[in-house]
């Protein structure tokens, strides 16, 4: 096998990968008698999310990055096919684990690689220390330092909610009902839970349905409500509004 065969099969073989792990996603917004309605006729059906606290519910704070000319908002707000965005990610209150995240759609497919940062990691990241991200031995670290020095990537907004998560693991569905949408107007506020927050989604919940094939029809009736609106509601997009 020549050296050009074994590139172009290995290049084959990680496009494959990645579109086989990518997965369909849909939005709607849900008002407040809906997500009240669905919320507890989920709960009989399904299994809940491992990160679920007491209340069958959990918090997710997450930092985006972007550009200087704000590509991964533009490219939201046009539609663009084939687009990319990265974020640090954490749940709850525990801080000492974050989640270094690069999601990306492909013709409507969506995917995500991830790699678990320290804290003490993410400050250096803040601080624009990057060096570090080469010695990880990870080609998501290797391109989130490519692009923070190539694209000068900076954060630019916080997007804090609280989801409750159900899962069917038979067809590989995961429907999340994300509440209470809110920003900080400062990106240091990162780890501080004590700071205020702005609400920017009052009166509505978020209805994402994942999945990777098809959404069996025991999904597809659970889900249904009367006052759902399709959408392509972003957080980011909306979060960012507020700079």
């Amino acid at each position: 096998m020549t050296a050009v065969t074994l590139i172009t099969t290995t290049v084959i073989q990680t496009m494959t990968d990645i579109f086989a792990k990518m997965r369909h996603e849909t939005k709607h917004q849900i008002g407040k008698h809906e997500d009240l309605v669905l919320s507890q006729r989920l709960g009989k059906l399904f299994k809940r999310d491992e990160f679920a606290g007491p209340d069958g519910t959990y918090k997710v704070t997450s930092l985006y990055f972007d550009t200087p000319y704000d590509d991964a908002l533009r490219e939201k707000l046009e539609g663009q096919l084939k687009r990319e965005k990265f974020r640090l990610r954490y749940y709850g209150n525990e801080v000492e684990t974050i989640r270094l995240e690069k999601k990306f759609k492909i013709n409507g497919l969506s995917g995500k690689n991830q790699l678990n940062l320290t804290k003490d990691e993410v400050i250096k990241i803040l601080n624009g220390e990057y060096s570090f991200l080469l010695d990880k031995n990870s080609q998501l670290a290797v391109e989130f330092y490519s692009k923070l020095q190539g694209r000068l990537l900076k954060p630019k907004t916080i997007v804090t909610y609280d989801r409750e998560a159900f899962r069917y693991p038979a067809a590989d569905v995961r429907i999340t009902l994300d509440r209470n949408i809110r920003t900080s107007l400062h990106v240091v506020d990162f780890f501080r839970e004590t700071v205020q927050k702005v609400s920017v989604a009052d009166g509505f919940t978020v209805l994402e349905v994942k999945y990777r094939h098809f959404i069996p029809d025991v999904v597809l009736m659970a889900i249904q409500t009367e006052g759902s609106l399709t959408t392509a509601f972003s957080k980011y997009a909306v979060c960012r509004r507020f700079d």
